[in-house]
């Protein structure tokens, strides 16, 4: 059974803080998706978004992708490495 849990990025955007805690969340063996709702007070524009999304793949490794979906990125946990 996986479990789908949900996180906000606030203004204070990606701080080391967040992306533990992300990472802590995937270590979970339930964990293979969560889902994080971009608030408006962190973001300007949809290129936010996406920068956002690329920081937090970089900071995870290969075995994560994401997709973005209006102004939440979701991001999931691959059984094998990503294929860039």
């Amino acid at each position: 059974m996986t479990s789908k849990v949900e996180v906000q990025l606030g203004k204070k955007g990606l701080t080391p803080e967040f992306l533990d805690g992300i990472k802590k969340r995937f270590e979970k063996a339930s964990v293979k998706n969560i889902k994080i709702h971009v608030l408006s007070s962190a973001r300007e524009n949809r290129e936010d978004i996406k920068k956002y999304a690329k920081e937090i793949l970089n900071f995870l490794g290969k075995k994560f992708d994401c997709r973005i979906i209006g102004f939440s990125i979701f991001v999931l946990k691959l059984r094998k490495n990503r294929i860039e």
